[in-house]
């Protein structure tokens, strides 16, 4: 059994590592609430380096409609409203001097449908990302049956097992997916 570990370790990394990408892409799909994850993407030109907003500033979500960021150094809130509206969020930055606040539009019933279509569209090709992998560790394990390094048993037992693992990426895709459709049609 120890020869196709690998395989399945391998497959179990790049599973892992689809989810990730798609958890992570999912956090720049604006819903209705206010969440300061929809600017983990964003960064700003600070002493000549592209650097995270996250650690140029606090930024925070005190309330449902509301995401405030403050910077550490106030000399950058220009650079930082920039970098916002070239990010085309569709929220315009407002400041004071000391923060800077976006005030989340509640989002019509047309953008909703729209942006639940995108999220639906990002899982379905998580989806594929998945079943490729699974296309793709079952080639191995062929290969190695047809090498004598596995018997059909062994084969037989290593595909029931790299359908499970696909089968739970599915599923965990599908409740992500799940959840951030709840989260975009929250009031």
């Amino acid at each position: 059994m120890h020869l196709h570990f690998s395989v399945h370790e391998n497959l179990n990394n790049k599973m892992q590592k689809t989810i990730d990408v798609l958890k992570d892409d999912l956090k720049s799909v604006r819903a209705g609430r206010a969440n300061p994850a929809l600017l983990d993407r964003i960064s700003v030109e600070y002493y000549g380096t592209l650097t995270p907003l996250k650690q140029l500033s606090n930024v925070s979500a005190p309330e449902p409609r509301l995401i405030m960021i403050q910077p550490f150094d106030p000399s950058i809130m220009q650079d930082i409203e920039k970098a916002i509206n070239q990010a085309e969020l569709g929220i315009n930055p407002t400041n004071d001097g000391k923060v800077i606040r976006l005030a989340v539009p509640q989002l019509t019933e047309e953008r909703r449908k729209d942006i639940t279509k995108l999220v639906k569209k990002m899982g379905e090709d998580a989806k594929v990302a998945l079943r490729n992998e699974r296309r793709h560790a079952n080639d191995e394990l062929k290969k190695l049956q047809k090498d004598g390094e596995l018997t059909e048993d062994d084969l037989k037992g290593s595909l029931d097992e790299v359908q499970e693992m696909i089968d739970k990426s599915v599923k965990k895709v599908e409740e992500i997916i799940e959840g951030k459709e709840k989260e975009i049609l929250e009031v």
